[in-house]
């Protein structure tokens, strides 16, 4: 009979293991072998099973007990079938004698030299995962101490390989986050962040070698009339075309990345000669004279498009960085003022304003922004499970008179570039929060959330939380309906400041959110160590759903680590009902993306609320924003 000390030993190993990394199989080796040595039993084994799949033995103490595991798959019955089918024990006590259920094993088995056998399903709460064997070489019972004993042990042994599972699908996952949150998920191509890593690397060669480098900047023309023509299936379809014809054109060694929509970036190293990448701007410029051919689900669609193409070069390692790409764009938009379909050199070296458009960041924002010509809009935050709006993310939009609209993210880094961005940042707080009041009137006082981006820029100026508490006090809102989005990198730059700053937002009552998840450097692992209250999982992991269950995995990966350390979790960028059905399904709590509404001025959002009952407004809508106070 076993005694109580040996069975906690065992035990105490065993969950000594569940938080280690050590090795599956060699950990269930070990357990059976100790199995053996506190049973009355002398060999011992593990037994996987799936429907419809063939037994997978994972572990044995030795080879008898090996060839009785595999005696029960050959005949097809046994007492491990039976037990995983069942989820009870089934205990044969005297296999010479025969069992009426397992005729052909046990005949086969005693052959064999066994003469009992013992099996206890490996049980959990949704059903069983195979069976734990044990095997005597002389016939009788196992007391009721030791077939307890058997089954506890079972019972911890089905733990385990849960909890192993999970595991190493939660490191599968976040091997895939690291890699997807590099890459363009569209076309495969480096993104943004990857970019940058690699002018950095750009940045290190040239300290040592002096070599050249350059950027092009390729931006494809009139695309938008191509998503107009042939839809967003087609458009994104050129797009996956025009990155395989850049990839044939660039040289080993160069980085092609995909940065926004139709917008490709060339970094080239290791340059002797500029003449080098003006001829690679010549072919690119060429390579647009012949149409991209495009399956449809119909036909195949010749579609015509051409690209303009900016070049800058920077003549030293002091001159590589975010601003190359920057002069590399003005010198594409030059090209575009010529006509398109050319290229454009813009040289580091000898360069002179030739237009206003290299002043933009410098002299149009601060203009911009002292004329009052920057805007705020609102794209709603819906809860997941049935669509009902709970909160509004403030966007800042800045409408250029000659470029257009700026991206957000460009103005942002020009205004932290200028200086501006504190009192930029505030104006959106200020203004945010005032109209949030126009929104609560408008709902009937249905609660609502406000999300407003923090930029690295604001956080981790000192007195930024004395900023936030002074808007709370001078708009009267309630601190707990504030939501501040920051990003992950700034926990990875300064990580003791960035927390101590989000802690002191904190303690105002203010919640706090991590933005675009999985687009910066760090692991889930990390994830513990920031202190928010919420996890905005990025977009271009949402727009991976589906393929080959990718981005599904990551995400459930993600939503299940966050709900453990009591976080919740939105999807942004839900664009489908696929991905709205497969998020809710994960158990994303909250979602948003132009799947339930497109951002809408603070005007908009409030006619929204007044015509829905009690201010209760469910998402998708069937009419746009723009018709409500028409039809309403």
């Amino acid at each position: 009979m076993i005694e109580e000390r040996q069975l906690s030993a065992v035990l105490s190993e065993f969950a000594r293991t569940l938080v280690t990394d050590f090795p599956i199989q060699g950990i269930l080796d070990h357990l059976v072998e100790r199995i053996v040595e506190v049973l009355p039993v002398t060999s011992a084994g593990v037994t996987l099973i799936s429907p419809g799949t063939r037994p997978h033995y994972i572990a044995a103490s030795d080879e008898d007990a090996l060839l009785y595991e595999k005696l029960q798959s050959s005949t097809g019955e046994g007492p491990c079938l039976t037990a995983y089918e069942s989820g009870q024990a089934v205990v044969v006590p005297d296999v010479t004698s025969g069992d009426d259920r397992f005729p052909d094993f046990c005949a086969a088995a005693t052959e064999a030299g066994l003469a009992a056998v013992f099996t206890f399903p490996l049980r959990h709460e949704f059903g069983q995962i195979g069976a734990l064997d044990l095997y005597r070489d002389v016939a009788g019972p196992l007391d009721e101490s030791d077939t307890a004993a058997a089954q506890t042990l079972a019972d911890v042994t089905c733990a385990y390989l849960l909890n192993a599972q999970a595991r190493q699908e939660l490191h599968e996952a976040a091997d895939r986050l690291r890699a997807s949150a590099l890459r363009d998920p569209l076309t495969g191509l480096a993104n943004r962040a990857l970019l940058q890593q690699r002018l950095q690397h750009a940045t290190l060669r040239a300290e040592r070698t002096h070599a050249a480098v350059a950027v092009l900047f390729a931006d494809l023309d009139n695309f938008k009339q191509v998503n107009d023509t042939y839809g967003h299936m087609i458009g994104d379809a050129l797009l996956v075309a025009v990155a395989h014809r850049l990839l044939s054109l660039v040289r080993p060694g160069d980085t092609l990345a995909r940065i926004s929509g139709d917008e490709f970036v060339i970094l080239c190293e290791d340059l002797h000669d500029p003449s080098d990448v003006e001829v690679l701007a010549r072919r690119i410029v060429d390579a647009f004279t012949a149409p991209f051919t495009i399956d449809d689900d119909e036909a195949t669609i010749q579609v015509p498009i051409t690209a303009s193409v900016g070049m800058a070069f920077a003549g030293g390692a002091h001159e590589i960085g975010s601003k190359l790409i920057r002069d590399a764009d003005a010198a594409m938009y030059q090209a575009k003022r010529q006509g398109g379909a050319r290229h454009q050199v813009l040289d580091l070296r000898e360069v002179k304003p030739l237009d206003g458009h290299l002043q933009l960041h410098r002299d149009h924002l601060s203009d911009a922004f002292a004329r009052g010509n920057l805007d705020v809009s609102y794209q709603p935050i819906v809860r997941a499970a049935d669509g009902l709006v709970t909160g509004v993310e403030a966007l800042l939009r800045w409408t250029h008179p000659s470029r257009g609209p700026i991206p957000a993210s460009t103005t942002v880094s020009m205004a932290e570039e200028d200086g501006l961005i504190v009192d930029i940042g505030a104006w959106v707080l200020q203004r945010s929060c005032q109209e949030h009041l126009n929104w609560l009137a408008a709902s009937g006082g249905q609660p609502l959330d406000l999300a407003v981006n923090v930029s690295a820029g604001q956080l981790m100026v000192q007195d930024f939380p004395d900023t936030v508490a002074e808007v709370l006090n001078s708009s009267g809102m309630d601190p707990s309906a504030l939501i501040l989005e920051i990003t992950e990198t700034l926990f990875l730059d300064d990580g003791g400041h960035a927390v101590a700053i989000v802690n002191r937002l904190k303690d105002l009552g203010v919640r706090v959110a991590l933005d675009d998840f999985g687009t910066g450097y760090s692991s889930l692992s990390h994830l513990h160590r920031f202190p928010v209250d919420i996890i905005k999982i990025d977009q271009s992991f949402v727009a991976e759903i589906g393929n080959a269950n990718a981005g599904d995995a990551i995400i459930a990966a993600v939503t299940n680590l966050a709900h453990s350390l009591g976080l919740w979790v939105t999807a942004e960028g839900v664009e489908t009902k696929r991905q709205h059905d497969h998020v809710v399904a994960i158990g994303c709590e909250a979602a948003q993306g132009f799947h339930y509404a497109k951002p809408m001025t603070s005007d908009e959002l409030t006619t929204a609320f007044e015509t829905k009952p009690f201010g209760r407004l469910h998402l998708p809508a069937q009419r746009s924003w723009s018709d409500i106070s028409t039809h309403a």
